[in-house]
């Protein structure tokens, strides 16, 4: 069957929704069957795999709850194992694949490709399923490792190959594969479940082409392709054509020094189709902030399609509207043989500058920023109460950005995680690993301020009860913390440390930690980010703070330093008191007139870029900031433009702004900005 089929019969409308819903049916039903068959808590609890089938064309058809970071980049992945193997497939045969350079994500999601023929040996509707395992070798417990210089180093890569040919297992590939994975009997559990998944999908395919016959069953996937391209296409056509441009940064660690790498973006809105050009990101580095252009492109498509058309369906058709560009060899077009292990963080920052571009076309249905990583942990090590290795891994939630008409949700998982939970099984954790989990609670000011306040994230303590393991973990905004919108304030980043003794010990690169040893009752303290806030914080009801503050979500002294609300002790708001702060609060903001600046790009950098703001000395001292210090600008646009400060002589009240920058704020020559210090976490080593 082709997907794409230029004359479709006539299918009536009932059986066009019989059909297309029935995909989706068969979708789910290889979702309980992998529930209910890995060996994994990572996939049965945490639910971190997806399903999706494909035409023989390498379309994807049908999905269902999924997670988006799994499903929008497995299209490139089956065209990869097509270029592979297109005229090598036969009944029976399956293929495996993990490698980011050819369709994967990161290592650790393995993708299983089951073809589909009929009887004249012709391709048909077929599954696929990508699962977390949750480790693949590499150089720590999990394959999470913060510090990676190369791909190497991550575990296992595995390029398309048949992983069972005509029915038979490839004993060598995978006595190959489990040798070098820790936990192989469960690996080789979650294997077996995506196989019966698989075999099911076939099963239940099958049975529809037998009763609606292949010609009308690819009508109405053609059909229902067709038709959510155009739904889609209608929406960006009532968006204004032109081009809108935003940057932001992801966290690398060049010895030791914190290196921040660029990702910009250029965001074109021209009729019914919208291109998103990566052109001046980061050329790639030798740490964990690279990914595919794929990847790169969900973040792109989750914004998109969350902002314009949030209910309508996800397939090819959905795909067909969102042009990508990138250069190749860049953070967001990874090349052999820089680390590929930070596909949420990329996804997340792809969402990031594509939400900051849409902001000034659409302030009104994006948010602030969201918390901005897909944070995973991992501690392994041996159990000796079941004598074998374990890996724990979870990925606790952070906060959602703020939106125009509510606040985000705390400890909510981002929606470009789909269908995942939020905090993993404390009683899975426990009975399976010798971890406890001490304590699981909200963090007070987590969460940006604003006339809606970014959602809060979580504190997570987890005990070591066994001599020892290590940990790792690998995440972003641990320096760099997500933004808000209209003035809205920064979520406050990750933060990690290690509490021995009653003693806590940070990190010296925050956020990304490679196997780290711990030993008994050491508690692993694990805080998770909070999203952007929306609107002014001054402009926030004065009421809804006090009653932030009786929740926990904002402490008393945020109450009054940030949103300028004055609480008594029974609890109630000092209304003139309030008043007052508020307005010294807002005197107190400095402002400053932006001069065109032609000269070099002002980026400064060892392997990264960052954008660098001058300052005259005087300027300086009144905003209460030094060299180094992180800034925000706040121009005509939502979002903000932030740059690290330098103290040169000038003309005090005036800062020097570049064309791509004015363009990110929405000023020109004589244009006032606000800008603002945007506290950041002590890095050891300081910046490259």
């Amino acid at each position: 069957m082709n997907t794409k089929t230029a004359n479709t019969e006539a299918v009536d409308p009932i059986t066009l929704e019989v059909v297309c819903e029935g995909l989706i049916a068969i979708v789910r039903e290889m979702r309980a069957n992998i529930i209910r068959a890995s060996y994994s808590s990572v996939i049965y609890e945490f639910d971190d795999f997806s399903c999706a089938l494909f035409g023989p064309d390498g379309q994807m058809v049908a999905q269902s709850w999924d997670h988006p970071g799994h499903v929008l980049p497995l299209p490139w992945g089956v065209r990869c194992a097509f270029e592979d193997f297109k005229d090598d497939l036969a009944p029976g045969d399956a293929i495996l694949l993990n490698d980011p350079y050819r369709g994967g994500t990161h290592l650790n999601d393995v993708t299983l490709l089951w073809p589909v023929f009929d009887e004249h040996g012709k391709l048909m509707i077929f599954p696929a399923v990508r699962a977390h395992w949750v480790d693949v070798g590499g150089m720590v417990p999990g394959s999470y490792s913060g510090l990676s210089t190369n791909i190497y180093q991550e575990g296992v890569r595995i390029p398309p190959i048949k992983i069972y040919e005509k029915g038979k297992p490839n004993r060598a590939a995978m006595s190959l594969l489990m040798a070098n994975m820790r936990v192989p009997e469960e690996r080789e559990g979650d294997l077996n479940a995506s196989l019966g998944a698989c075999k099911v999908a076939e099963n239940r395919i099958r049975k529809m082409i037998g009763k609606y016959g292949s010609k009308k069953v690819a009508d109405a996937v053609a059909i229902n392709l067709d038709r959510t391209e155009r739904r889609l296409r209608d929406k960006i056509r009532e968006l204004p054509d032109g081009d809108y441009y935003y940057e932001d940064y992801l966290e690398f660690f060049n010895a030791g020094k914190l290196d921040p790498v660029l990702a910009r973006i250029k965001l074109t809105v021209a009729g019914d189709q919208i291109t998103a050009d990566f052109e001046g990101t980061n050329p790639q580095v030798p740490g964990v902030v690279n990914n595919s252009l794929a990847v790169a492109g969900a973040g792109v498509f989750v914004a998109v399609k969350s902002t314009l058309d949030p209910g309508g369906a996800v397939n090819e058709g959905a795909f067909r509207p969102i042009t990508l560009k990138a250069p190749p060899a860049s953070i967001f077009n990874v090349a052999n043989d820089a680390p590929a292990g930070a596909h949420g963080e990329v996804r997340k920052r792809g969402v990031s500058v594509a939400l900051g571009a849409l902001s000034q076309i659409i302030p009104e249905k994006i948010s602030g920023d969201l918390c901005g990583s897909s944070f995973p942990n991992a501690i392994g090590g041996w159990n000796k109460r079941r004598n074998r290795q374990y890996v724990y891994y979870e990925s606790p939630a952070g906060g959602n950005g703020g939106l125009s008409d509510a606040d985000g949700p705390s400890a909510f998982v981002n929606i470009d995680f789909g269908n995942l939970p939020s905090i993993h099984n404390v009683e899975s954790i426990e009975n399976e690993m010798p971890l406890i989990i001490e304590s699981c609670t909200l963090r007070t000011d987590g969460g940006g301020a604003g006339k809606f306040r970014g959602g809060v994230g979580m504190v997570r303590r987890v005990k070591l009860l066994d001599d020892e393991a290590q940990y790792s973990v690998l995440s972003d905004r641990a320096v760099i913390p997500p933004w808000g919108v209209l003035k809205g304030g920064p979520g406050k980043p990750y933060h990690l440390s290690l509490d021995r003794d009653g003693r806590m010990t940070d990190f010296a690169t925050p956020g990304k930690v490679t196997g780290h040893p711990i030993f008994r009752n050491d508690v692993v303290v694990i805080r998770s980010s909070g999203g952007g806030g929306y609107g002014d914080p001054l402009e926030r009801d004065p009421e809804r703070v006090a009653t932030d503050v009786d929740y926990g979500y904002v402490s008393q002294a945020a109450a009054a330093e940030v949103y300028g609300v004055v609480i008594r002790d029974d609890g109630s708001v000092d209304e003139a008191a309030t008043r007052t702060r508020r307005a010294a609060i807002a005197a107190g903001r400095m402002r400053f007139r932006i001069r065109n600046d032609s000269g070099p790009e002002p980026y400064v950098g060892a392997k990264g870029k960052r954008r660098v703001l001058s300052l005259d000395p005087k300027d300086a001292k009144a905003l209460g900031v030094s060299a180094d210090d992180l800034v925000e600008m706040y121009g005509n646009n939502p979002a903000p433009l932030r740059a690290w400060v330098r103290i040169v002589a000038g003309k005090s009240g005036e800062i020097p702004m570049d064309d791509f920058g004015r363009r990110v704020l929405g000023v020109k020559e004589g244009d006032e900005v606000l800008v603002r210090f945007v506290p950041t976490p002590v890095v050891e080593k300081g910046l490259a």
